[in-house]
């Protein structure tokens, strides 16, 4: 395990981004709660417009839309996670600081928040991030996201059992599906297994195979954040696109998952393929075909990302 002395690399946002899911978040943020989906006032005429792909004028229009409304919430959200795909960890935690201000008892904005100081910082789990995450826990004992990173804290501390307790906790509170299991289940048996740790019968079995939609997904381990660390960017971008592949390839076989559908758009245009967002959204239209309520949503997204 680290020691806490850095996890940077010039793309482990992109490389994080694909691994953890991160978040059921879509249109660089935007979240879709239960009963609605909340769209967001239009953009300000002065910002320029967005084409397909275009992260910047998106950022750029998301920027005028809070000039003029800095108490809007979800606009925070969207640009802590615009800059956060970007790298620019720094400007994203104050977007999410900002974010905190207007919403301070949401939990998966304050464990956002830790996430982000953890990349920007580059100190492992820092001071900052482990306050961030507790605010989280505060709210919502059960943040996955939260309590992954605080447990990551207590292992580079050197407390490598109650580490390995909290991780098991936090699968053991996991829904079946939920997409980081393996990666804690793979970073206990790992941590255990230098520390001489005996977790015999004591982590939960893994469940069916899951679906990639789910709220408040931990960030990737910290060994996944070095092994990106020690790649070059070809070799990041050939992992993050044989990620994205195997997410299109379980969509065609499970075509049923709206959220995939969305998070496939995203992806996507995070990897410069306008193209290959474009043909998600007709997948996904064809998949919910006649389900009014599920395409107003893919359209939505689709809208908000700029795809089609």
């Amino acid at each position: 395990m680290a020691d806490g002395g850095g996890f940077g690399a010039s793309r482990i946002g992109l490389y994080a981004l694909v691994l953890a899911g991160v978040a059921a978040v879509v249109a660089l943020g935007l979240r879709y709660r239960e009963g609605g989906v909340d769209k967001g006032a239009a953009p300000s005429a002065a910002a320029p417009a967005a084409t397909p792909g275009d992260v910047s004028g998106m950022i750029a229009a998301l920027e005028a839309k809070l000039k003029a409304n800095p108490k809007d919430t979800e606009g925070w959200r969207m640009l802590g996670w615009s800059y956060f795909n970007l790298n620019r960890f720094a400007d994203a935690a104050k977007a999410y600081a900002r974010a905190t201000e207007q919403a301070p008892r949401d939990a998966s904005l304050w464990s956002a928040l830790g996430e982000t100081l953890v990349y920007a910082h580059q100190k492992g789990v820092d001071d900052d991030a482990a306050h961030a995450f507790g605010r989280a826990v505060e709210i919502d004992p059960k943040d996955a996201r939260a309590r992954y990173f605080l447990a990551v804290r207590k292992d580079l501390q050197g407390d490598h059992k109650g580490a390995i307790d909290d991780w098991i906790a936090v699968l053991r509170d996991a829904p079946a599906d939920a997409p980081y299991a393996e990666s804690i289940r793979t970073l206990i048996e790992k941590v255990s297994k230098r520390e001489k740790i005996d977790v015999a019968g004591r982590i939960p079995t893994a469940p069916a195979p899951v679906s990639v939609a789910s709220d408040a997904i931990p960030g990737p381990t910290p060994n996944q954040m070095q092994d990106a660390a020690r790649m070059t960017p070809t070799q990041q971008d050939a992992l993050a696109r044989g990620m994205v592949d195997r997410l299109a390839a379980r969509l065609t076989q499970q075509p049923h998952d709206e959220e995939g559908w969305i998070r496939l758009m995203r992806a996507k245009l995070v990897l410069g393929d306008a193209a290959g967002a474009k043909d998600a959204r007709a997948k996904a239209r064809a998949a919910f075909a006649g389900d009014a309520s599920a395409l107003g949503r893919i359209d939505a997204a689709a809208k908000e990302l700029g795809v089609g």
